[in-house]
This record gives structure tokens, C-alpha cells and sequence, in this order.
């Protein structure tokens, strides 16, 4: 099982980013939108390989209390 390791705001901002450059991408039919597929892809499934080989993470488990 891959661990998350992309926090709520790191994911939020992927996933538009990631959709522009797809944008830009297509209308431009250059490699813009496969660096937004991974973007998008990254949020998505709010994992990242690059933050994993790196032992980096944005995500931070909720305290529970009880």
C-alpha cells in the first residue's frame, strides 16, 4: 500500500494546476500537458514518487482526541 504523502492544500493546488497545463497542453499540443497529467495524477491519488524517494511529505495526520 502507498503511504500519502501529499497534504490537503499540496493536492488542491496539483489538481488545478495540473488541469490548466493539460489545458495548455492540448491547445498547444506540447509536453505542457503531460507535466500536468502527473501533476494531476499526483493529487489525485495524493502520493508522490519524487517526495517519497526524497522521505518528504505535506501530509499531516488529524489529532484525535479520546
Amino acid at each position: 500500500m502507498i503511504n500519502t504523502n501529499v497534504g490537503s492544500i499540496d493536492r488542491t493546488l496539483r489538481i488545478i494546476v495540473g488541469v490548466a497545463l493539460v489545458g495548455v497542453g492540448a491547445w498547444s499540443l506540447s509536453w505542457w500537458g503531460i507535466v500536468g497529467i502527473v501533476m494531476l495524477l499526483t493529487g489525485l491519488v495524493s502520493w508522490c514518487p519524487l517526495y517519497s524517494a526524497l522521505a518528504m511529505s505535506t501530509f499531516h495526520k488529524e489529532h484525535t482526541t479520546g
